[in-house]
């Protein structure tokens, strides 16, 4: 059997009623899962940019392409696994923290260059950005006496390096 693997996907689809129902449909009737689905708009109003992350084989994500491809809505598709581009995620994230803690709590987001939301210590609210295990690596080295309340991420954000765009593939 084929190994999976991870893969980001961006798609230009026309702002249509639908459009987005389509494309995830042609995962969930094929049994895959989305792990990750950003949407938003683009510079055209009329078209918005869909990011995705799946786990399967490279056979597979071909013919999945292929038919999501053929979909009226979709404008382009990019696979951007292996192409050179730029990652990040956001996560905004909030904690109880003691206060013997707080010193220590406010050095380890200034290291990993988040920003403090709200500064309130029985619900400390952060934001982080950047590389997924770089906000993994945030939450799994939290000082002692910080305790984790709410995790929310915004799965990865792609652009392509370079002048390339979606519409150049």
């Amino acid at each position: 059997m084929a190994e999976t693997q991870r893969y980001v996907i961006s798609i230009l689809l026309q702002n249509e009623s639908g459009a987005l129902a389509r494309v995830a449909t042609m995962f969930a009737i094929r049994g895959f899962n989305i792990e990750s689905l950003v949407v938003a708009p683009t510079e055209d109003e009329s078209v918005s940019r869909l990011t995705l992350v799946t786990h399967c084989t490279e056979r597979m994500i071909g013919q999945l392409s292929k038919q999501i491809l053929k979909l009226i809505d979709v404008v382009a598709l990019a696979d951007r696994t292996s192409a050179e581009h730029v990652e990040r995620e956001i996560g905004l994230l909030k904690f109880r923290v003691d206060p013997t803690a707080a010193k220590e709590m406010l050095e380890h987001v200034e290291q990993h260059e988040g920003r403090v939301l709200d500064d309130e210590l029985a619900h400390l609210t952060v934001e982080i950005a950047g590389e997924e295990a770089s906000i993994d690596h945030f939450l799994e080295n939290l000082p002692e006496g910080v305790r984790v309340l709410s995790v929310v991420r915004s799965g990865p954000l792609v652009i392509a390096r370079g002048p390339s765009t979606l519409q150049d593939g």
